[in-house]
């Protein structure tokens, strides 16, 4: 049974990832749940007709909790909060990877951010995961019924998220990286939407941005002004959450992680991770 119960490992880490938004996080909590099965008895565990099932539900219910006060945590959390950026392959152990797919996008991400710990976990079990309705109403503890409108309200803030080819993205990021090094300000505003955004996250850690930065012009003279002062970085096209995206160096440590959201072949949102204890994966995969 133990081989079992640990072959549910990597479930686990890419479920609680899509409802915390940071890999320390998921990693503590399938820590804590594996705490909870093994402080049985021998006896109680046998009586546990689906393993799986059980590790699942006390997983999501500690997640559940997590995202109750995440909001105050958030509250103290030194300037913006953009979820935890994963490489390629994100873990050096297979057990630990997250399976890198359209739910666990930046764009995704940060919507799910956006919804009640209920909607998202009702979400994210029935359709990332495909739980059964029954079996979600009882981890969130509403009715299936209650679960059934949660999802659907999550599903159409998801829906809003455009459907950019990958190589149109890859090509816009590129043209962004390449106008970015050239300190090019009127292609690199071209390159943007007009009411795009730059959020920053540095935890307190690092420095970034405490507020986000709106409008192309904006944007393209702060981009500029950053490389002024970092004239040695190295911009290094690489998978950011399963889509493209840019990695920031400096002396051949990763500085920045850099996630874009592209619509219609502009840019609307750039989310650039400076916090060092959100870059943990990078550093160790690079």
């Amino acid at each position: 049974m133990t081989s079992a119960i640990m072959n549910e490992r990597r479930q686990l880490i890419n479920l609680a990832y899509r409802m915390l938004g940071s890999l320390a996080d998921a990693e503590d909590v399938v820590q804590e749940t594996y705490a909870r099965w093994y402080a049985m008895t021998r006896e109680q565990q046998e009586a546990i007709e689906t393993p799986a099932a059980w590790l699942t539900k006390v997983a999501s219910r500690i997640c559940l909790d997590l995202l109750g006060s995440a909001r105050a945590r958030r509250e103290r959390y030194v300037g913006e909060w953009v979820p935890e950026p994963l490489p390629e392959a994100s873990a050096a152990d297979p057990a630990d990877r997250i399976t890198l797919d359209e739910s666990i996008t930046m764009a995704f991400l940060v919507v799910l951010e956006s919804m009640t710990p209920a909607e998202r976990v009702a979400f994210i079990l029935h359709d990332v995961f495909r739980y059964p309705f029954p079996e979600v109403a009882e981890i969130v503890g509403r009715t299936p019924a209650a679960c059934r409108q949660l999802a659907t309200s999550a599903r159409r803030r998801i829906a809003e998220i455009p459907a950019t080819p990958r190589e149109q993205r890859a090509n816009v990021i590129r043209d962004f990286k390449l106008a970015w090094r050239a300190k090019d300000i009127n292609a690199l505003i071209g390159l943007l939407d007009p009411n795009a955004t730059v959020i920053g996250d540095g935890g307190g850690l690092a420095t970034a941005a405490l507020h986000p930065i709106h409008g192309n012009s904006t944007i393209a003279h702060y981009m500029v002004d950053l490389l002024t002062k970092a004239p040695d970085a190295v911009f290094l096209e690489q998978t950011v959450n399963g889509q493209p995206g840019l990695v920031i160096q400096y002396d051949g440590i990763v500085a920045a992680v850099m996630a874009f959201d592209i619509a219609d072949e502009r840019i609307r949102h750039i989310w650039a991770v400076r916090n060092p204890e959100k870059l943990r994966p990078w550093t160790i995969e690079k």
